[in-house]
């Protein structure tokens, strides 16, 4: 039994994304809407999530973009706001991403009491946003300091928009991330978010570290999903729950309750 059992309540577990809007301090934030509308929107899509069904949920500020590899405070705060003002609302466990920021991620789940935190933690890349540096020594110990020792860690191992720096190969990079660091969970990623992880690439992952819990961590659909969930031990979800399978759409509670309803299926 993995601690997905323990900690989300199932085997194959989904985590659906709760897909906050632009955040003060970020390029495209609605000043004149403000933070009581970025609220409302999450709580929103937080009661379509838990009505369709899902088992766990997992708050990023997905629409900060561009990314920053050093979020700023501002972004922290407003987030660790609006899953305060949800708190009440919340009936399932959840956790949080702070895009592309491990310690920020962990300084938040800290703050909120979130089960989990999913993050580029190792590794060093080409990316969009320039290269990109990891410190996972530092950031554990980070994570000591702050009293999060108890929060799981699910590392994304195939960043979206970056490629590894030195030419290694996806199970060399799982072997060696597991062995060295004792991540609860590998995630393994399509290019963006959306885009269908490669099954092959999950199946090596996960034949390498058979003991370790693997993520199919994007574009899982209702098309593939018994293939990735064969494979996978559990999918983090986003788009395809939205109204037209759209990134920047909110979330559509019919489809999230279909999707869910192939799921219990796929599981008995």
């Amino acid at each position: 039994m993995t601690w997905m059992k323990e900690v989300i309540g199932t085997e194959k577990a989904i985590i659906a994304m709760c897909h906050l809007l632009p955040l003060p301090g970020d390029p495209y934030f609605d000043k004149e809407k403000g933070m009581d509308y970025v609220v409302e929107m999450a709580r929103k899509d937080l009661h379509a999530l838990q009505d369709g069904g899902v088992d766990a949920v997992m708050f990023s500020n997905e629409f900060s973009l561009p990314y920053l590899t050093d979020v700023k405070t501002e972004t922290v705060a407003a987030m660790a706001r609006i899953i305060g003002e949800l708190m009440s609302d919340i009936k399932i466990p959840f956790g949080v991403n702070v895009l592309w920021d491990a310690k920020k991620s962990l300084d938040l789940a800290a703050a909120t009491g979130a089960s989990f935190v999913r993050e580029i933690f190792t590794g060093v890349y080409a990316s969009d946003f320039g290269t990109w540096d990891t410190n996972v020594g530092e950031t554990i110990r980070h994570q000591y300091r702050i009293g999060a020792e108890n929060v799981k860690l699910l590392f994304n191992i195939v960043p979206e928009a970056a490629k590894y720096l030195a030419d290694r190969d996806i199970e060399s990079i799982a072997k060696s991330t597991v062995f060295n660091n004792r991540p609860d969970a590998l995630c393994v990623s399509g290019l963006t978010a959306g885009a269908q992880t490669d099954a092959q690439l999950l199946k090596k992952v996960k034949e390498v570290v058979p003991d370790t819990v693997v993520l199919a961590n994007t574009g899982v659909r209702l098309s593939n999903l018994e293939e990735q969930l064969s494979i996978a031990d559990g999918a983090v979800t986003g788009t395809t729950f939205k109204y037209d399978g759209k990134f920047e759409n909110h979330v559509d509670v019919k489809r999230v309750k279909e999707f869910m309803d192939k799921v219990k299926q796929f599981r008995s």
